[in-house]
């Protein structure tokens, strides 16, 4: 299989933001997606972004993330998203990304790498769980929205 895991681009925006949404409605989550194409181009300096891309140039998968600070380890690497479209599962692109993430988050000197998984998500926490993370089912998220 012949793909190209590479750091994403301003030009890559839209195809990410096409995979997000995707990714919100495998999640049955469409209809929460507040976030724009506009606004991922003015908040681009928050986030960064690998991409999964044929040789023909179509982005199959990405993996979004950001650095964060946790007080009880310090400096640490938050995966928001990571995704691959549905013809493209079972190809090891999954492993591909998280393991361009494990990199980058240790060449980064991160003390923790945290993400969040859907418990119904089982092939994701399969991912997960074979890439070396623990699933705390202890905590509970607590969001405010529309600020």
């Amino acid at each position: 299989m012949d793909i190209d895991i590479r750091k994403a681009t301003e030009e890559d925006f839209p195809a990410i933001f096409g995979l997000i949404q995707e990714l919100a409605e495998f999640e049955k989550g469409l209809d929460k997606v507040s976030n724009t194409l506009e606004q991922m181009y003015e908040q681009k300096d928050l986030f960064e972004c690998y991409v999964a891309e044929t040789k023909n140039k179509e982005i199959v998968g990405m993996a979004l993330y950001f650095f964060t600070y946790y007080t009880w380890v310090g400096k640490s690497f938050y995966l928001e998203d990571l995704y691959v479209k549905q013809a493209w599962r079972g190809k090891g692109l999954g492993t591909q990304l998280m393991d361009k993430m494990i990199e980058i988050a240790k060449a980064e000197n991160c003390k923790r790498f945290r993400l969040q998984v859907l418990h119904w998500n089982e092939p994701a926490i399969k991912l997960y769980e074979k890439s070396g993370f623990t699933v705390d089912k202890t905590w509970y998220n607590c969001d405010i929205h529309n600020l």
